[in-house]
């Protein structure tokens, strides 16, 4: 079965800030080369447990938080402590703004979250620091035969969204099936380890308008979740496309509302 949907973003925000430490100092050039990185706390804010309940399936949760600032082109969601930090690079259409993005990630060690935002103005950062280990060589829920048995499904949820003088914003959830191995996890069987694979391309649009793309890593939790809000274009249709790191392409057709 596909993953159960995402905390919501309700909940109050955690208190675990970004911690000191020599780890980012190590990787920021490589990942925000020269670029002068604001405090994001003005424009937007990453909301993640202090304690995670799994550290292979950490929630993490993006949000815009002054709506007026503009839009969130793009942002790149690190994992300081991760073998390879940087989970994901996501860029935005016009639709999803003003921002507010979820999915779910692997922490292998206590580790500083951050998300670098790029907007027209600069870009900002902000983040949360997260205690789980283990996230990345963590098993996978099912034996490598069973984890790839209908590898691309997707399933999409859509929620109500009651926001006043808002009528066209809407709430949708895409869940798809896949094993996203990390590289780290051994085969319960054989204990041998299993080679890397898993979705490195994401495209998301409705009809021909663009909601997100996204670039993965090693990090996006098996079976990825993504649950976004959007202004609806009327569209009857999300369309997905997916690409592994196994070149295995997925293109699936997810309608809005059931069939009559």
């Amino acid at each position: 079965m596909l993953a159960a949907g995402l905390a919501g973003a309700e909940e109050p925000l955690p208190d675990n800030p970004l911690v000191d430490g020599p780890t980012w100092n190590t990787i920021k050039d490589a990942i925000a080369g020269d670029a002068v990185l604001r405090d994001a706390a003005p424009l937007l804010a990453l909301v993640a447990p202090y304690r995670a309940d799994d550290a292979a399936t950490v929630p993490v949760t993006i949000e815009q938080t002054d709506p007026t600032a503009g839009p969130i082109n793009a942002i790149k969601l690190v994992i300081d402590e991760n073998p390879a930090p940087v989970a994901a690079e996501i860029r935005f259409g016009a639709a999803m703004m003003p921002l507010k993005f979820e999915t779910r990630v692997r922490v292998n060690q206590y580790s500083n979250i951050r998300v670098i935002a790029d907007t027209p103005n600069g870009s900002y950062m902000t983040g949360r620091f997260v205690k789980a280990s283990g996230g990345c060589s963590a098993p996978a829920t099912k034996d490598s035969a069973a984890a790839l048995t209908g590898i691309g499904e997707m399933r999409l949820k859509l929620f109500d969204l009651p926001i006043p003088d808002q009528t066209s914003r809407r709430e949708a959830q895409i869940m798809i099936r896949h094993p996203n191995y990390s590289g780290l996890q051994r085969d319960q069987v054989t204990q041998l380890f299993i080679g890397a694979h898993f979705i490195n391309e994401l495209e998301v649009r409705q009809g021909d308008d663009l909601l997100f793309s996204l670039e993965g890593g090693i990090s996006i939790s098996e079976n990825p979740v993504f649950r976004f809000t959007y202004i609806d274009n009327g569209s009857p249709d999300f369309t997905v496309h997916a690409v592994d790191t196994e070149g295995n392409a997925f293109d699936r057709v997810l309608p809005k509302r059931p069939p009559a």
